[in-house]
C-alpha cells in the first residue's frame, strides 16, 4: 500500500457536484493498493498516519501527531498511485489492486482508523471525484507499507 497525505486546513471531495466528504482542520491521505498488499499493510500505515508527528507545538516543531491534535481524516482511494510511467507515455497500471483486493482493504484501513476515535471521511471507491483542499504548510508525506530491504 501506499499513501500520500497531505496536513490541511479543510477538504472535501465531491462527486457528481456533491459533497460525499468533509473535514475541516486535519489529514487528507490519498490510498493506493496494490496487489499483493494484506490488511497488515494497512494496520502499518493506520500507525503511520496516525502517530506520524507533523503538525507543530507551542515552539514551532513537528512533535504533534494527528492523534495528539485530534484531527480530521479524508481518505481518498487512487489506484493511480500504483501508475508506472517508466515505458511510454501511457500508464500502466499493472501493480493496482483489482477491485476486489482493493475494495475490502480500503475499507479495513478506514474502519481501523475509525477504531482510534478520530473523525474519518471518505470518497467514493471508483467514482470521478473533485478533491478541495487547503494544505497546510505544505506539509506533504508519502509512505509505502512495504520498503526495499
Amino acid at each position: 500500500m501506499k499513501i500520500i497525505i497531505q496536513r490541511v486546513k479543510q477538504a472535501q471531495v465531491d462527486v457528481d457536484g456533491k459533497t460525499v466528504g468533509q473535514i475541516g482542520g486535519g489529514v487528507l491521505v490519498f490510498l493506493g493498493v496494490a496487489q499483493n498488499d494484506t490488511q497488515d499493510d494497512a494496520d502499518y500505515l493506520v500507525r503511520k498516519v496516525s502517530e506520524l508527528r507533523m503538525f507543530e507545538d507551542d515552539e514551532g516543531k513537528m512533535n504533534l501527531s494527528a492523534l495528539d491534535k485530534k484531527s480530521e481524516f479524508l481518505i481518498i482511494s487512487q489506484f493511480t498511485l500504483y501508475g508506472n510511467c517508466d515505458k511510454g507515455r501511457r500508464p500502466s497500471f499493472n501493480d493496482a489492486a483489482k477491485p476486489d483486493i482493493a475494495i475490502p482493504l480500503y475499507e479495513y484501513f478506514v474502519k481501523q482508523l475509525r477504531g482510534l476515535d478520530v473523525k474519518v471521511e471518505t470518497g467514493e471507491f471508483q467514482a470521478m471525484m473533485d478533491v478541495k483542499l487547503v494544505n497546510d504548510g505544505p506539509v506533504t508525506f508519502i509512505i509505502e507499507s512495504k520498503r526495499d530491504k
